[in-house]
């Protein structure tokens, strides 16, 4: 199932195999529209590392209990040929000119994360 014109439901999905909740299912198709921006903004390639994880994974794996992938809010994101800092304040910029949506944004050594969670969270 395509999200956007660049994203398919199946990159979203939690990576234990199991069902992903309608609801969750709202609040990715949101992250993907977002992440569709910086595709279209970049024009390079994004994978998604991590997006929706279920309760059971996300603990399996030692991710916090108010985790916004839980929520299918948040994406764990290389985009191709980019360090992750740069890819962290590319978003961030974008955040600020009121291209995508506020949200939490953090720098890994292998990735980005963003999130959608309404309220500005930087790390």
């Amino acid at each position: 199932m395509k999200l956007t014109n660049n994203f398919s439901k199946s990159e979203f999905e939690c990576s234990c195999g199991c069902e992903m909740p309608l609801e969750v299912l709202h609040q990715v198709q949101k992250v993907a529209n977002q992440l569709q921006i910086l595709r279209t903004e970049t024009g390079k390639s994004i994978t998604v590392n991590s997006a929706y994880r279920c309760f059971k994974h996300n603990k399996a794996i030692g991710g916090v209990s108010s985790s916004q992938h839980i929520l299918g809010k948040a994406a764990d994101i290389v985009i191709k040929g980019e360090d992750p800092k740069v890819t962290f304040d590319l978003i961030d910029l974008f955040i600020n000119e009121g291209e995508m949506l506020q949200g939490g944004l953090g720098s890994y050594s292998n990735f980005t994360h963003y999130d959608i969670r309404k309220t500005k969270a930087r790390w």
